[in-house]
C-alpha cells in the first residue's frame, strides 16, 4: 500500500528540494544537533563524591553543572531532611516526590517546587557517572514549606522530627548566607580558605543537631509496648497518644521537684498549643540531660525485669518515687481503674 502524505508534508518536501544542496545539508545538521542536545545529559564541571557538603553528620554530594545550576544528589537531599531511603513507596515516584504529595505537606508546596521533585535532574559527574539530583535552592524551599506546615499545626507526630531538621538547616543556611554577603562586600572572599563557609555551617549544624540525638531508645518503647500489652514494631514510630502521659509520670516527674512544670513552661508551642520541641531538649547539658539518661537506663532496666505494668509501677514507686507523692512501701498495685490515661 502506498503511504498517503498530508499536503503540509508534501509542501515541506517540495520546498526542501528547491533549496541548494549545501543549505539542505546545513538544515539537516542543525536538526541533528538539536536532537542530540535534547537527549544529551548535562555534565557537571565541578564537584565530586569525595568532597561533599558536610552538615553535621550528614554528607551531601553536590555539583555545579555546565549551565551553572548547583545541584544536590537525590540521596543526599533525602538524608539532609532525615527521610528514610527505604520504606513504603508508590510505583513511579521518588522519595521526595512522595513526601511532598502527602496531604499534610502538599498544601504548602507550590506547583513549581512539586514539578522539580517530579523530574530529577539527570547529569554526568566529572568522573563520568550518571547521577540524579535537584537544584540546591529546592532544599531551602522545601524546608520553608515544612516549617509553614508545622506553624499551622497540621504535621503528624512522625513529621515533626523532619520539621526540626528543616529548622536547623534554614537557620544554618541563613548564618552562612550573611557571612558570605559580608565577605563579598569586603572582598574577603578572595582571601578566605576555600572550605571556610562549609566549616562554619558544619560547626553550627553539629552544635544544633546535638539537641536532636535519640534520647528515648527503641528499647525503652519496646518495653513500654510489652508491659501495656501492645504489639511493638521497630519500623513504626507512631505510638499511642497516652504514652506521653505515661512518660511524664515514669520519667519527668521523678527527675527532680518541679522539673516537668518548668519544661512545660519553657518548651516552645504552636498557636494551637502543641509543643514544637521535646521536653528533654530544654534540659541543661551539664546536669539535666545526663541525669535524664541515667534515669532512663534505670527505668528501662526495671521494665525488663517486670512481668506486667502493675509490677513495674510498684517497683518504680519503691525505688524512684515521684516528687509529688509520698514514697510508697512495697504493696500490690491495683490496675482496675488504670486504662493508661490521665496520669
Amino acid at each position: 500500500m502506498q503511504k498517503i502524505r498530508s499536503p503540509r508534508a508534501a509542501g515541506a518536501e517540495a520546498r526542501s528540494q528547491a533549496l541548494p544542496a549545501e543549505r539542505r545539508k546545513e538544515i539537516a545538521a542543525a536538526a541533528a544537533k538539536a536532537r542530540w542536545e535534547k537527549n544529551r545529559l548535562v555534565k557537571a564541571t565541578h564537584g565530586s563524591t569525595e568532597h561533599p557538603l558536610v552538615i553535621g553528620d550528614i554528607q551531601i554530594p553536590c555539583f555545579v553543572l555546565e549551565d551553572g545550576r548547583r545541584v544536590l544528589t537525590q540521596g543526599g537531599f533525602t538524608d539532609a531532611l532525615g527521610l528514610a531511603r527505604g520504606g513504603s513507596m508508590v510505583a513511579g515516584m521518588n522519595r521526595l516526590e512522595l513526601f511532598v504529595s502527602r496531604k499534610k505537606i502538599n498544601p504548602y508546596i507550590n506547583s513549581a517546587l512539586a514539578e522539580r521533585f517530579s523530574n530529577p535532574i539527570e547529569f554526568i559527574t566529572p568522573s563520568g557517572y550518571k547521577a540524579l539530583g535537584f537544584e540546591a535552592e529546592a532544599l531551602h524551599d522545601l524546608c520553608e514549606a515544612v516549617l509553614s506546615a508545622r506553624a499551622a499545626g497540621v504535621l503528624q507526630t512522625q513529621q515533626l522530627d523532619i520539621a526540626f531538621q528543616c529548622e536547623i538547616l534554614v537557620r544554618g543556611f541563613a548564618r552562612v548566607g550573611i557571612i558570605a554577603l559580608v565577605d563579598e562586600a569586603t572582598g574577603y572572599q578572595r582571601d578566605r580558605e576555600k572550605t571556610a563557609l562549609a566549616d562554619i555551617l558544619e560547626r553550627f549544624i553539629a552544635k544544633e543537631l546535638s539537641a536532636w540525638v535519640t534520647t528515648f531508645s527503641a528499647d525503652f518503647y519496646e518495653q513500654m509496648f510489652r508491659l501495656r500489652g501492645l504489639k511493638f514494631s521497630s519500623g513504626n514510630v507512631k505510638r499511642p497518644q497516652y504514652f506521653g502521659l505515661l512518660t511524664n509520670d515514669i520519667v519527668y516527674k521523678r527527675l527532680a521537684p518541679g522539673v516537668l512544670d518548668e519544661l512545660k513552661r519553657v518548651t516552645p508551642r504552636t498557636e494551637g498549643g502543641r509543643p514544637t520541641a521535646k521536653y528533654f531538649q530544654s534540659l541543661t547539658t551539664n546536669l539535666g540531660y545526663p541525669k535524664l539518661k541515667e534515669h532512663l537506663g534505670a527505668v528501662t532496666a526495671l521494665m525488663k525485669i517486670s512481668k506486667d505494668w502493675p509490677q513495674f509501677i510498684n517497683t518504680l514507686n519503691e525505688h524512684y518515687p515521684r516528687h509529688d507523692m509520698t514514697p510508697m512501701l512495697p504493696m500490690d498495685y491495683d490496675q482496675k481503674n488504670d486504662p493508661g490515661e490521665g496520669l
